[in-house]
């Protein structure tokens, strides 16, 4: 017997955990996703999510409901008559009538190794952390935020050079196949669930703007974690002047070097800049507006002299 499943998630992230659920013989009752949003060229356009645009593949019913507060979308939640719901990356707060409104409840896939990275942005923060591990975690959902008992978990490595768009790619992969075997085990009535560990608790706030700015005070470690913890989205960025005016670059990724100088200084004509502690050379950029660029072909484009000021 397949399980009823109500599907919620809204990026790229969760298309493939709904596409191994449903490849599993899984009955999916009900895909929800958030509501369309303004995009296109001129921002005009309503956009659908990529989970709402996988569902109408697949041929699922989608709801898209801005909140629960209603009792009626409550309602039309139990109505499904679902055995469990599954939520990866759905970007509402669920309340308590959504979480017991199934059979078994609502499992999560979460992308950290809870109780660490709990909340918004666990791939962006262990990166800009400087983490060596993160991974995949199924959890039982409860009215905390990311603070469910753990059912399965997949330790992933992160590279010395790894950018968040690449960890992203690697544990979505994972998240699904994690997910598949969960739910694999509910059915069986054999999936164990584990308190979360009251230590080692880290909350992983939102990204904000203000944080996106380079500080080349920092390590070249530091910074460097910082560009690929935002690369490519929404992107580390730092100051230049160029034609007299100056310009944001963002930089996309980058490498440690061993040089030493005043921090933010450019130290050589292949654009090494020093940090407070070494130093750091951009290896892929972008200026506003244009596309990335490898650095040959961005100083090709740009030359900057050693000894400029950035930051």
């Amino acid at each position: 017997m397949s399980l009823r499943i109500i599907f919620m998630g809204t990026p790229e992230f969760s298309v493939p955990t709904l596409a191994a659920l449903a490849g599993a013989g899984h009955q999916i009752v009900a895909v929800y996703t958030q509501p369309p949003r303004p995009g296109g060229r001129r921002g005009l356009d309503l956009q659908k999510s990529p989970v709402h645009q996988a569902a109408e593949l697949l041929g699922i019913p989608i709801l898209t409901p801005v909140n629960f507060k209603d009792e009626a979308d409550r309602q039309t939640f139990r109505e499904f008559d679902a055995d469990v719901a599954v939520v990866v990356a759905y970007g509402l707060l669920l309340p308590e009538a959504i979480l017991i409104g199934t059979r078994l409840g609502c499992y999560n896939g979460h992308a950290s190794l809870l109780p660490r990275w709990r909340g918004a942005a666990p791939i962006q923060r262990a990166i800009m952390a400087g983490d060596h591990e993160t991974g995949m975690m199924v959890m039982k959902m409860d009215k905390g935020l990311d603070t469910g008992p753990v059912a399965l978990t997949k330790a992933v490595q992160i590279g010395e050079t790894m950018t968040s768009g690449e960890l992203h790619d690697k544990l979505m992969q994972v998240g699904a196949t994690l997910m598949k075997e969960a739910i694999g085990k509910l059915e069986a009535d054999d999936l164990p669930l584990t308190e979360q560990a009251e230590e080692g608790v880290v909350y992983a706030a939102k990204i904000s703007k203000a944080e996106t700015r380079i500080d080349f005070a920092k390590s070249a470690r530091e910074v460097h974690d910082h560009i690929r913890g935002l690369s490519p989205f929404p992107g580390a960025w730092f100051e230049l002047e160029i034609a007299g005016k100056p310009e944001r670059v963002k930089v996309l990724n980058s490498e440690r070097v061993t040089e030493e100088g005043p921090a933010g200084t450019v130290l050589d004509d292949i654009m090494t800049i020093a940090c407070g502690e070494g130093a750091m050379r951009p290896t892929r950029l972008q200026r506003a507006g244009g596309k990335a660029l490898g650095l040959a072909d961005f100083l090709r484009g740009t030359p900057v002299a050693a000894g400029t000021r950035v930051g």
